[in-house]
């Protein structure tokens, strides 16, 4: 079944295209049964975020009323990104299958090397200059939320 999943992703990549969108498509699949299909709409959507992947992991917990997707496998068109694998993890997905690879994406103009490379690199030596204010009573909602008896855990 992975063959199949996986050339429907790719057909939502494909499709995709032809409606203004990237080159990226994702189903989420729980069971044998698409649970949520997602295409990447990055610049229609204007957002940097509309990941194929990620469209498909917040369709398929509004589907299940679920934040979490455990038992589900990721179809994937081409191989997650770092902001797709970490969604997929927090998703806490159970699998991804995926067709192409990231190299067959840098050569299409979509390279995640220096992603990959800066999540590696300390804080004070990323390109991306962040600041640590430590500021009194900044881990007041942490603490809150561990003695906190009631909660959904993620």
């Amino acid at each position: 079944m992975d063959s199949t999943f996986l050339q429907l992703a790719i057909d939502e990549a494909r499709a995709n295209i032809d409606s203004g969108g990237g080159p990226f498509g994702a189903l989420i699949v729980r069971d044998g049964k698409v649970l949520a299909r997602g295409a990447n709409r990055v610049t229609a959507n204007r957002d940097p975020t509309a990941h194929a992947e990620v469209m498909a992991i917040r369709a398929a917990c509004q589907t299940l009323d679920d934040h979490r997707l455990t038992g589900a496998t990721l179809y994937a068109s081409t191989e997650p990104c770092p902001l797709c694998l970490a969604a997929s993890y927090w998703a806490r997905l159970s699998r991804i299958c995926f067709a192409s690879t990231r190299d067959d994406a840098a050569r299409a103009g979509f390279d995640d090397a220096d992603l990959y490379r800066e999540i590696a690199l300390p804080i004070a030596a990323r390109s991306l200059p962040m600041t640590h204010l430590p500021l009194p009573g900044a881990v007041l909602p942490l603490e809150h939320w561990v003695a906190l008896g009631d909660k959904t855990l993620y």
